[in-house]
């Protein structure tokens, strides 16, 4: 196999407040965590697409937003050192024996692993691909969804299109590596942080940055590699942007992916589990949060919560089966302070 193949006791598939809190059950356990998710950063939802927004039925917190949470969720599982692996789909399943599953992502990463915890929301959040006849041809070569390495982007002709955090990120991340950065919106207003439209704007007064108010109408290209994007600007006036890089932001969609072909017994894209531990139909495979569903199930982070810890219990006797569990509490147990660092 020409990729390189990352061993771990656990493989969790997404990065939101229920999969984190899964690192912190898996680590006072000993058990080691590795975590993908196709977005850029953690959170999930909450940091997607609620990051300022109030949450009010987190126990202990009367008020809390979801970047908040996010942050305070993150700081609890430092002790662990998770490894994170932003930007990358699962797109296959195998079963290489008894004990462990292979992984593999649309990216360079491989994992072999013996337990795989479903903690993916409503799914994994795919982007909203704009209406342009024959992207697809571009795709991977010339048009790109979302960025995993800024380097292959240098000495590039950039086109960004789209008016929220994502797109004016990105144009001020890029614009010092790009030969050329251009950005299109349809309108003049923007949806992004008030200081990114600010720093946006003075690259543009600076003649760094072009800014194009109007929508793609078609690509320019051989089919592999594009040479421009014709464009209809607001006034109707018919321009060719000269790029040989499109990224398009035009937000994010809920699918359940290619975990809906993984033999889980699916009921309407949710997973069955067994609620003494959370497993799913296939041994070594949980689900918890929003993607599991249970009779009584209720659709709550701190529900999320309570199953992370059921299955971290279970999943212990998987990976130290010669070992036996002894339940302590992090408040008395001097060996869990140890780990937490706060002995």
């Amino acid at each position: 196999m020409s990729n390189s193949v990352i061993s771990t006791d656990a493989v969790i598939i997404g990065a939101g407040p229920c999969g984190l809190f899964a690192v912190f059950e898996l680590g006072l356990l000993n058990i080691k965590c590795h975590v993908v998710d196709i977005l850029d950063k953690p959170g999930g939802q909450c940091a997607e697409l609620y990051p300022e927004k109030p949450i009010y039925d987190i126990p202990a917190f009367p008020v809390v937003t979801g970047q908040e949470l996010t942050d305070n969720l993150m700081d609890q599982i430092k002790p662990f050192d998770p490894q994170f692996h932003h930007a990358y789909m699962i797109t296959s399943l195998e079963k290489i024996d008894d004990e462990t599953w292979r992984l593999t992502t649309d990216g360079e990463l491989v994992f072999e692993t013996k337990i795989i915890v479903i903690a993916a929301g409503g799914g994994s959040f795919q982007p909203k691909k704009p209406p342009i006849p024959g992207i697809d041809e571009y795709e991977g070569t010339s048009v790109f969804y979302s960025i995993r390495k800024m380097e292959q982007f240098r000495d590039k002709d950039i086109l960004v299109v789209g008016g929220g955090d994502s797109a004016l990120d990105w144009v001020l991340n890029l614009q010092p590596l790009a030969r050329s950065m251009t950005l299109l919106h349809r309108r003049e207003e923007f949806r992004a942080a008030p200081d990114s439209v600010s720093r946006m704007h003075k690259l543009v007064d600076e003649g760094k940055v072009t800014f194009h108010i109007g929508q793609v109408t078609s690509l320019e290209g051989d089919g592999a590699t594009l040479s421009g994007v014709n464009i209809k600007t607001k006034a109707g006036e018919e321009i060719t942007a000269t790029c040989n890089t499109l990224l398009p932001f035009f937000g994010l969609t809920m699918k359940l992916g290619p975990i809906a072909d993984w033999g889980l017994n699916l009921e309407q894209n949710v997973i069955p589990v067994d609620t003494e531990k959370f497993e799913t139909s296939i041994p070594r495979i949980y689900a918890i949060g929003d993607i599991g569903t249970y009779p009584g199930k209720l659709k709550l982070i701190l529900s999320g919560f309570h199953e992370a810890a059921l299955m971290a219990h279970h999943a212990f006797h998987y990976i130290y089966p010669d070992e036996r569990l002894v339940f302590q509490y992090t408040t008395s147990s001097t060996d869990l302070k140890t780990k937490l660092g706060v002995a």
